[in-house]
């Protein structure tokens, strides 16, 4: 597993094959060159840095809340608290890439500190995460946000198509239950098809954590109450949930970007087929996620040295390279409204809207 973990993190080895094909002007060789080598090496201290003060933000945050108990407070404190769950869950984003430090066992230690108590399954989510990142860009085997073909959609069910095209912001706990569409398995079960029977162990590991934290938050419900577990951890997950839908989705959904089938696909295709984009005053609070095209390339580069890799390879990239400036709700609105499906057939594709089914 460890071995897996590593070739994708370094592509270069096992993806330079591809560039003598390709239609880029540029190589995964020339965008690493023209990295510093610095970015790719892990700061352990500064990675602990940005765990710890995540985690003491978080503690005073529930400090204040209790303290104030206030409902005037906690409609603040919820948007807050539930922000820093989804800056948390970043912190252990970079743990599941091996990009937190050089170490495996203190990536992993600090993946279940940050993922477990917002309920997601460190090592399930590592691995399908994993499976993203190898597939990015390919209809058929990308593992999240992938689009559906215009077929599909036709004969997709109505409460299907509500719960992915208009309440998609709460979509992520049931991805852990049930996949993306058209695809089958829980993150939960290291008997998923996601899995290999030699990932069972860190499976089994994640899912007995995640068990035990349920426990927790029930047993501290049946002391206290559920308007305790409201206040206090439900309304604040919910925003998490809503802030890791809206960011992945944003991620590699826009109708600029590029999706391929067959042998058109690459790695470095659907790697540069993602879109950078401005949080504003969210960028360093979520620890620039939003810098998300240097990040599909080059898996190993920790958060805090991307925006300094972004600027190495823009120039090499030049029209190649995806940014959007636009306010967040603005692009949510036009990437929700226009992004439905994709033609049936054709190597290379775009995302069309569902208003082109009544001109047909």
């Amino acid at each position: 597993m460890q071995s897996n973990i590593i070739a994708l993190n370094n592509p270069l080895g096992s993806e330079t094959s591809e560039d003598t094909t390709t239609k880029l002007p540029f190589t995964l060789q020339d965008l690493k060159a023209a990295i510093p080598a610095e970015c790719f090496q892990p700061n352990v201290t500064k990675s602990l840095f940005y765990f710890f003060r995540d985690i003491l933000i978080i503690g005073l945050l529930y400090a204040a809340a209790s303290y104030l108990d206030s409902w005037l407070f906690f409609p603040i404190f919820w948007l807050m608290q539930g922000t820093m769950f989804w800056a948390l869950f970043v912190v252990g984003h970079d743990c599941g890439h091996q990009s937190f430090s050089k170490q495996k066992w203190l990536n992993d230690l600090i993946g279940h500190l940050s993922h477990t108590p917002i309920l997601v399954p460190y090592h399930g989510w590592r691995i399908s995460h994993r499976t993203h990142h190898k597939n990015t860009g390919n209809i058929d085997n990308d593992e999240s946000w992938y689009p559906v073909t215009k077929s599909q959609y036709k004969e997709m069910p109505i409460a299907q198509k509500i719960g992915r095209y208009y309440v998609f912001l709460l979509a992520y706990p049931l991805y852990l239950f049930k996949r993306s569409p058209n695809k089958e398995g829980s993150h939960f079960l290291p008997s998923s098809s996601l899995f290999k029977p030699s990932e069972k162990s860190d499976v089994i590991t994640s899912t007995v954590l995640l068990i035990g934290m349920v426990g927790l938050l029930g047993f501290l419900t049946y002391q206290w109450g559920w308007m305790w577990l409201l206040k206090y951890y439900a309304v604040p997950y919910i925003v998490f949930v809503i802030w890791l839908d809206l960011v992945t989705f944003l991620h590699h959904t826009e109708p600029d970007l590029a999706w391929y089938r067959g042998e058109d696909w690459t790695f470095l295709k659907g790697a540069i087929s993602s879109i950078d984009r401005n949080y504003g005053l969210i960028n360093h609070i979520h620890h620039d996620i939003g810098t998300h095209v240097a990040h599909h390339i080059f898996l190993n580069i920790p958060h805090y040295n991307l925006l300094k890799a972004t600027e190495a390879i823009k120039p090499v990239m030049g029209e190649y390279f995806h940014k959007s400036e636009q306010p967040i709700w603005k692009s949510l609105w036009h990437s929700s409204i226009s992004c439905h499906f994709v033609p049936d057939t054709g190597s290379k594709v775009y995302y069309t809207s569902n208003k082109k089914l009544t001109k047909d």
